[in-house]
């Protein structure tokens, strides 16, 4: 029996193409796929997450794709659990769980076990800090994340005010860097036998994907979608609400901004986030990337991917 269990986990930035190569790695290695979305766990929120569709999976079983309504919480420490119970009912079945998604601190908590333990819990600062952001802006208050720890700011968006406040709190209550934190945890042995794929592309082909995917979401119906939530009574309090492509869209629904403007912003928004991604990814330990430009078609990338795993099966037990 081992002592560990499998796990394959194919990342890279948003719009690199992980969606039709997770497919064909599952058909082939008996797999099932968990996503690693933050934001597809969200039922109702199609479009702008650029779900996955039913057709699309070929009969394959996908897991925390539409589990949560909008308005319930979601957070890195419940994907965790979550997942974990996921890897292990992919197991009994004799399948191989294949993780799939962009966001790297999902897949490290996981890979990694991350520690979530709460600290004592300080809600005079929290209010406090909700009340700046409100006041002075969600950059204002990036600027004391930047100040106090400069490598957490580098990877979380100033406009993901919950992470900002979170990583703020942790360094008042401990003294110590959430980022300190986190390289902690990350040294730890993994979890799981794994191979951890990259995709990458040149950066100008990556954005030339990014600005297309932009363009089919309005043709798709984006906005249209953001006013099916609001008439749900999602409003931008909520964390799903913040996500990219929403925050703009419902900006502009209020008045803040056009239509027009919105989608270019949402184009820019989505370049700077694939950047902070492979920021995130050229950090972790172990990963093997994956240049998508060197293959010649997705048939031949695919290939590739399965010898590779074989091979490291075979080095990892030695048949």
């Amino acid at each position: 029996m081992y002592k560990k269990k499998l796990l394959l986990i194919l990342t890279g930035p948003t719009a690199v193409g992980k969606t039709a190569l997770s497919i064909g790695l599952a058909k082939a290695l008996n797999g099932e796929i968990i996503s690693a979305d933050s934001m597809q766990v969200y039922r109702h929120m199609d479009i702008g997450t650029a779900k996955i569709k039913k057709e699309q999976m070929q009969g394959i079983p996908h897991y925390l794709i539409d589990e949560y309504e909008p308005f319930e919480e979601f957070n890195v420490a419940i994907f965790q659990a979550r997942c974990k119970e996921y890897i292990d009912e992919i197991h009994k079945k004799g399948k191989l769980p294949i993780l799939v998604g962009g966001t790297g601190f999902y897949i490290q908590s996981v890979l990694y076990s991350v520690n979530f333990e709460e600290t004592e819990a300080d809600n005079t600062y929290r209010t406090e800090l909700t009340a700046y952001a409100k006041e002075h802006g969600a950059a204002a208050l990036h600027e004391k994340l930047v100040l106090v720890d400069k490598e957490s700011a580098e990877t979380i968006h100033p406009n993901n005010v919950k992470r900002v406040i979170r990583a703020l709190e942790y360094y008042k209550q401990t003294g110590k860097k959430i980022s300190e934190h986190n390289k902690e945890q990350h040294s730890k042995e993994p979890a799981y036998y794994f191979r951890y794929y990259a995709l990458t592309l040149p950066r100008e082909v990556l954005y030339e994907r990014i600005n297309q995917r932009v363009d089919s979401m309005r043709e798709e119906g984006l906005a249209e979608e953001v006013k099916k939530l609001l008439a749900m009574g999602c409003n931008r309090e909520m964390v799903s609400m913040q996500g990219l492509g929403y925050k703009e869209i419902l900006s502009a629904l209020e008045g803040e901004d056009t239509i027009e403007h919105a989608f270019e912003q949402i184009k820019q928004e989505t370049r700077h986030f694939a950047k902070r991604q492979f920021t995130w990814f050229k950090r972790e330990r172990d990963v093997t990337w994956i240049d998508k430009g060197q293959f010649q078609n997705e048939e031949e990338l695919l290939a590739y991917c399965i010898q590779d795993w074989q091979m490291h099966m075979q080095d990892v037990f030695g048949n």
